[in-house]
């Protein structure tokens, strides 16, 4: 396995190339930072764009949903079948970028695109493994500290897989790109940085009050 993946037709911007980037551990950063991902795939002929939550074990993705799911019973169970094509970013916002010329307003930002055909995942141990990868990639060491989903929970949810096959990262710095002219304005610029902030764990009406707080929940 190299350091990069391959640059494709569809991996390859038609603009800002020069923040675009090949680089298989920054892709992964990147992934693993997020919680939130877009899927978009094609329904009945029109686009559709679901926000959800995933998992990365190695090169796959992983996203579930509702065995009644429209999109996954259209990707179909097994490797065998024909899947569901999709496209899946994920982004964060670094920072407002304030310039002094309305054109020139921007983000900084740190993104990934893949591309490539979601299939179902029937193996019972792999679906499991996925939806462990979930709750953890959402708040590590949490799988181990939950009951895990029972047969009926499992017969109704559905698991999805994308391989990080055809993929690109896209990144943005610095500070805004002025136009010479527009250098003495008397307008302020430059960056405003923005960054994820977690409040202190508000435990359930319900809990018993003998239960400590986890140390993978600690804020300090």
């Amino acid at each position: 396995m190299t350091d990069t993946y391959e640059r494709t037709e569809r991996t390859f911007p038609t603009r800002g190339r020069d923040r675009a980037s090949y680089d298989r551990a920054l892709v992964h950063s990147i992934l693993d930072e997020a919680y939130v991902c877009h899927l978009g795939f094609v329904r009945d002929g029109a686009p559709v764009v679901l926000p959800t939550l995933y998992g990365r074990i190695g090169e796959r993705l992983y996203v579930h949903g509702s065995t009644g799911s429209r999109p996954l019973r259209m990707a179909g169970k097994g490797a065998e079948t024909a899947g569901l094509p999709v496209c899946l970013t994920v982004t964060h916002v670094d920072g407002l970028v304030l310039a002094r010329s309305a054109f020139h307003h921007s983000i900084n930002y740190r993104s990934v695109m893949v591309h490539g055909t979601a299939h179902q995942v029937t193996d019972p141990e792999e679906r499991r493994t996925a939806l462990d990868a979930l709750v953890d990639h959402v708040v590590p060491g949490r799988s181990h500290d939950a009951r895990p989903a029972d047969a009926k929970e499992l017969a109704a949810t559905a698991v999805l897989r994308l391989d990080l096959d055809q993929v690109s990262a896209k990144v943005r710095t610095g500070g805004p790109n002025d136009e010479p002219e527009d250098l003495t304005l008397p307008h302020w610029a430059g960056v405003i940085p923005v960054r994820p902030a977690y409040g202190t764990p508000i435990p359930s009406d319900d809990l018993d009050p003998v239960i400590a707080l986890p140390d993978y929940l600690s804020l300090g």
